[in-house]
């Protein structure tokens, strides 16, 4: 009984996650004024996508890592996967919360790339959460069957997310004002 009351509050909580992280960050996108932090904001968009390309190299180890059965290494790696996206979130909302987007500068087809890119990179990224979240749950509850079924989708479309992140940031990175 207890053990089903604490599964119901986690699957709550993975919920509520799941709806209050993309929404907490579509609302600080689009504040009409911005926070002023200090000019050491416009530092964090190469942080950004050093830790975008950090989780894209934790995922891809953590994926050979199981299947070369070294479940403990496999652990460690979406583990550090997990926190650097945690690490990426909270410099993103503190990044955009502070300083203007910066528009795209490149024309012609590296445009329309850029923004297929851009698109598909924010709506997986909102997709992903709930399967990142369900992801560990269940690894952390021994629930390896559920863990693994879901990862057939989760880890795809996290790397994806990670990867077009790093593709992003090098594409508009010379156009940053600072």
């Amino acid at each position: 009984m207890a053990q089903t009351l604490e599964k119901k509050k986690s699957m709550v909580w993975i919920r509520i996650l799941s709806v209050a992280i993309p929404l907490a960050v579509a609302v600080l996108l689009g504040l009409p004024t911005k926070l002023n932090l200090g000019e050491w904001v416009y530092n964090l968009p190469h942080a950004i996508g050093a830790i975008n390309t950090l989780t894209s190299v934790c995922l891809i180890a953590a994926f050979i890592a199981v299947k070369q059965k070294k479940i403990k290494l496999h652990q460690q790696m979406n583990t550090a996967a997990f926190i650097l996206g945690a690490i990426f979130l909270v410099l993103y909302v503190l990044y955009h919360a502070s300083a203007q987007s910066t528009p795209y500068g490149g024309e012609g087809a590296s445009r329309y790339i850029y923004y297929f890119f851009l698109i598909s990179h924010i709506l997986l990224s909102i997709g992903v959460v709930p399967l990142v979240l369900l992801a560990f749950y269940y690894a952390l509850n021994n629930m390896i069957d559920k863990h693994k079924k879901i990862v057939k989708y989760t880890f795809p479309i996290w790397l994806y997310v990670s990867v077009t992140g790093v593709i992003v940031y090098l594409m508009i990175s010379p156009y940053y004002m600072h």
